[in-house]
């Protein structure tokens, strides 16, 4: 969760405008976004403490146009620039934004953390242009009321979450206060959750607002990736992907432009090997950031931090570390693991493993998957039945091949549409056993097209398998023929 700390606030008169939520050109790569580089943190264009100079052979991902090469590509097949002075490229050579991420682990890291920026306050800026300049602040005004969210401009007055609303108030008093439309944002969510589930289903949420994504899936050698190109790309480490092929890094960044584009707000994207540093990494470059710490790093990333960075380490255990010597995750990682239990108890184990970078929690829901899907917008509207199935085929292997990779299977298909007029349309067929085959997947959604294609034009269709358990009982002989998918 956002949590009101205004990590890049500068002086209150400057002025300030929201992360663009609704200027999809920016998503879109169609233009760069404004320079400003006295205001852009450093670890914007490559990780934190990493020299891109060192990094000859480091992955480079464009934000906004999502090409993913090497650096040593940028520069020609030339490693080291001529120009010492200037380490690293400031502009995509593609598109000319400057938001590029480089690091020499950034394709190989599967564990992100993402996290809404302002979540409350730019769903109401979304719903309401006019607040878009304004100070805003969501919660329950009144005596008694606090502060749940606060967007970036009223921040700049000192305005955080749960503060009391008085003080708020006092801070800011020209701020515009809008009541919680819980109900609204709940709705949000669920959006935000459909698009996580587009790169995988594992999904931890953490609040409406934020949660973890296991987005591990299949290796595949660099040398095989057509953006990758030649001799440079044999030295890059092995790309890691999701379910459907797609390098994670670029999954992750183009469902962030998705978010812009579809819902209207900004997120915060951290990239690690595990979940105490994918946190870590999403809190780095707010708003609208995307930053990665990768394991070679994380020691030395981590030890001039302070304590209260490590999750659990509340301000009465932060007191009680400050008043033994203990102010950095430094200081923690000079004591041996033994030391840390006797001082902490259990707890010292973990503050052992957090030290140095480790996190051995899974990505994980409590209640499991409840549904596996995929869908696809098209550029022009279809409508009839060969049409839409054309467009079905894939959509069909991308489900069953995530069912396979999770060891799922499920019994109730179900076949989405969304009309010209934006009207969605959901429709089920309950099948005798479990599947997890894109041919069974294929022929239940194929039936039900037959049903719905009537003459009316569709802009969007998905496939999905609900009623979900274990794939042991999947797929009996007499569920369906062999006959190829085509």
């Amino acid at each position: 969760m956002d949590d009101g700390q205004d990590r890049n606030a500068s002086d209150r008169d400057t002025p300030v405008r929201e992360p663009p939520g609704r200027d999809a050109s920016f998503a879109a790569g169609t233009r760069a976004p404004p320079r400003n580089d006295a205001a852009r943190p450093a670890q914007q264009r490559a990780s934190p403490n990493v020299d891109p100079s060192a990094l000859p052979h480091a992955a480079v991902l464009c934000r906004d146009c999502l090409t993913l090469t090497t650096k040593a590509e940028l520069w020609g097949g030339d490693a080291t620039p001529a120009n010492t002075a200037t380490p690293y490229p400031d502009l995509c050579p593609d598109c000319h934004s400057e938001r590029l991420i480089a690091h020499d682990e950034l394709t190989a890291l599967t564990i992100a953390h993402i996290d809404c920026d302002a979540f409350y306050a730019s769903v109401e800026k979304r719903d309401d242009p006019s607040l878009q300049d304004k100070p805003l602040i969501v919660g329950h005004d009144g005596g008694r009321g606090v502060v749940t969210t606060a967007c970036y401009v009223a921040r700049r007055y000192g305005v955080r979450s749960a503060m009391p609303m008085f003080q708020a108030m006092r801070a800011c008093p020209h701020a515009v206060v809008i009541r919680p439309a819980m109900a609204k944002y709940k709705a949000v969510s669920q959006h935000l959750r459909a698009l996580f589930r587009e790169v995988t289903d594992i999904i931890e949420p953490v609040s409406l607002d934020e949660a973890y994504l296991d987005c591990t899936g299949v290796d595949a050698d660099p040398r095989q990736d057509a953006i990758l190109k030649d001799g440079v790309a044999a030295a890059t480490p092995t790309i890691a992907r999701t379910a459907d092929g797609e390098p994670v890094v670029r999954a992750l960044a183009r469902t962030a432009q998705r978010i812009e584009q579809e819902i209207g707000i900004t997120v915060s994207i951290g990239l690690s090997s595990n979940k105490f540093l994918a946190k870590l990494a999403s809190d780095l470059q707010k708003p609208r950031g995307f930053s990665v710490i990768g394991p070679n790093e994380a020691a030395a990333f981590l030890a001039p931090l302070p304590v209260r960075k490590i999750n659990g380490v509340g301000e009465a255990t932060a007191r009680r570390m400050e008043a033994a010597g203990i102010a950095t995750i430094g200081d923690l990682q000079r004591l041996t693991r033994d030391e840390l239990i006797a001082r902490f108890g259990r707890f010292g184990r973990r503050l052992a493993d957090y030290a140095r970078g480790e996190d051995h929690r899974s990505v994980s829901t409590a209640r499991g998957s409840k549904s596996v899907s995929a869908e696809t917008t098209f550029a022009v509207n279809r409508a009839t039945a060969a049409e839409l199935k054309e467009a079905l085929a894939p959509l069909c292997e991308r489900v069953a091949s995530r069912l396979q990779v999770s060891g799922y299977a499920g019994r109730n298909i179900v076949l989405k549409l969304k009309t010209a007029d934006f009207k969605i349309l959901t429709r089920n067929l309950q099948l005798p056993s479990p599947t997890q085959r894109a041919a069974q997947l294929f022929a239940s959604g194929a039936h039900l097209i037959d049903r719905e294609a009537d003459g009316r034009m569709f802009r969007l269709i998905g496939i999905g398998v609900s009623d979900l358990g274990p794939a042991t009982s999947a797929d009996p002989p007499d569920l369906f023929d062999n006959t190829p998918l085509t």
